[in-house]
């Protein structure tokens, strides 16, 4: 639902002589065409009011403007013949940051008798009834395509706007339905600032109903996961196109603060880090690979014992969770910085550490501290005594990886502090994932508008499948096909090194997940350090 589909062109149907294809007729509920009904409905809107009729329609303007109309078609043979068509089309797998879902073709070209009946009917008698208890001029444009949701199918937060759009329908076509079976449609209270804060009402999906809303910069909704592993929610969905809603300005949300690294010296490396990695001609063997691809992945990171201390404080201690959105953009819980048992967070100073900084530009030849060798210095000529200068500084102590770590407390920045705008710096997290949880990629995140270098180190992933979600995704801004995939695995340390053309996201944890909860409790889904790092 978040990508623009070509307009529709209303086209008569002809019958040809030499097929001669039964033409099906369709009626939609009578309560719609009753005139004091009409005008209720069209007061009720237009008042940002509440509505409901006998017959089964429904107006409510809370959390936004929507409408709700049961036994929409009147004939329980169509809706099945209906029902036929439509899972005999194909239906590709559509699975981004967003969604995951089966979709059909657009609808428009269709020639099966039951969906060209509806559609006729929407296009035209509905079209004409929407216009008139709205009062907006609706134009000859609509979007119309079949979905289906199956266990963990999923379409998380948005607010369906794209120039044109002006009202959003849903007809479901779905057996018995109930709550514990997931696929409701959720529609979520929003903030001063138009960003949507939480689901204030749910839509349970039933057979022969039709749902429609006004598509504003208020209309998030969701449809939640579906969570029964036998039943199929289908539904005929689009737009009708008109005059879109003024859009207030977007909103772009406060940065997290970057600091510059903490003054720790390289016995925090030796303490925590395995061997294997303070080796500078391993170091030199991991940036070569780093500067091919852009990407690494370093197993076993940390020491055994430091690991498993720090996972064990994870899963045992009181630690403050908070929650991060909002829901179009984010939903997960973070650790707060202050109160953090005592090993995680010496394993939080580690990564926000001097001795990380250039530890890191061994392995990625990036210029994160003043000692690391960067691109520009080979670029640029230096004088005798800027030379005599800097290899006086690091004498005995530099190989094909750059820089020895040796000795941080003694070295000063020649002619530079930490202070300076220009000092590498960086912002990080202590994330937990759990069912439900995922980021969503939008174009209001500074972050994402510059070069720099993204860590995770992954904690508590004992168990966890790939089919659980939850991994991390870089795509190329503007596309859907992923660049990397980044899976949770214990102890690993990922280093991708992205371009302001670069976005992420981590995909929704889904059902499944929990059987992994299921068979250890104290297996609550994952942790991951998220530190990103800028010269």
């Amino acid at each position: 639902m978040n990508s623009k589909r070509k307009h529709l062109d209303i086209q008569s149907q002809g019958t040809g002589k030499k097929k001669e294809k039964r033409e099906e007729e369709v009626r939609i509920s009578d309560v719609i065409s009753e005139e004091v009904v009409k005008n209720r409905v069209r007061e009720t809107w237009s008042r940002r009011e509440r509505y409901s009729h006998e017959a089964g329609i429904e107006v409510d303007a809370n959390p936004f403007p929507h409408c709700i109309i049961k036994d929409f078609i009147q004939s329980q043979s169509f809706l099945e013949g209906l029902q036929k068509e439509l899972l005999d089309l194909n239906f590709r797998q559509k699975s981004n940051d967003l969604y995951k879902f089966k979709q059909s073709a657009d609808l428009k070209k269709r020639k099966d008798s039951h969906i060209s009946a509806l559609r006729k009917v929407l296009f035209e008698q509905f079209r004409s009834w929407l216009s008139e208890v709205m009062q907006v001029e609706l134009e000859n444009t609509v979007d119309i395509s079949c979905a289906k949701y199956e266990y963990t199918d999923v379409l998380l937060c948005h607010d369906d706007e794209l120039e044109g759009r002006r009202i959003a329908f849903i007809l479901y076509l779905v057996p018995p339905w109930d709550r514990s079976d997931g696929g409701t449609l959720d529609l979520y209270s929003t903030d001063e600032h138009c960003q949507p804060q939480q689901i204030v009402k749910s839509l349970l999906p039933s057979l022969n109903t039709l749902v429609f809303f006004e598509v504003s910069p208020v209309s998030f909704h969701q449809v939640s996961e579906v969570t029964s592993e036998g039943k199929r929610r289908l539904s005929v969905s689009g737009w009708f196109h008109g005059r879109s809603l003024e859009r207030p300005p977007r909103y772009m949300e406060p940065t997290q603060p970057r600091t510059p690294h903490i003054p720790r010296d390289e016995s925090l490396l030796y303490e925590w880090v395995n061997p294997q990695y303070m080796d500078l001609a391993y170091q030199a063997q991991v940036q070569e690979e780093f500067e091919e691809s852009s990407e690494i992945l370093l197993k076993d990171f940390l020491k055994a014992d430091k690991f498993d201390m720090v996972c064990e404080a994870l899963r045992k201690s009181d630690i403050v969770w908070k929650r991060r959105g909002p829901p179009n953009k984010r939903c997960y819980e973070c650790a707060e910085e202050a109160v953090l048992p005592e090993c995680v967070s010496q394993c939080w100073e580690l990564l926000a550490s001097e001795a990380m900084f250039l530890l890191l530009s061994n392995f990625t030849g990036l210029k994160l501290h003043y000692l690391a060798s960067g691109d520009d210095d080979n670029d640029e000529e230096e004088d005798d005594e800027e030379k005599e200068e800097a290899d006086e500084t690091v004498a005995g102590s530099s190989d094909a990886a750059g820089n020895s770590i040796d000795g941080l407390e003694e070295k000063e920045a020649p002619g530079k502090t930490m202070e300076e705008p220009s000092a590498p710096v960086c912002r990080g997290e202590l994330r937990r994932w759990r069912h439900g949880d995922y980021t969503i990629v939008h174009d209001t995140d500074v972050g994402n508008a510059e070069f720099a270098l993204d860590l995770l180190l992954f904690l508590g992933c004992e168990d966890w499948q790939t089919e659980y979600g939850g991994f991390t995704s870089y795509i190329a801004n503007g596309e859907d096909e992923e660049l990397l995939t980044i899976y949770p695995e214990n102890n690993s340390l990922a280093l991708v090194y992205r371009d302001k053309e670069t976005l992420k996201f981590v995909k929704h944890v889904n059902h499944q997940s929990l059987e992994r909860l299921r068979k250890n409790p104290d297996r609550q889904g994952f942790y991951d350090f998220s530190f990103v790092y800028y010269e």
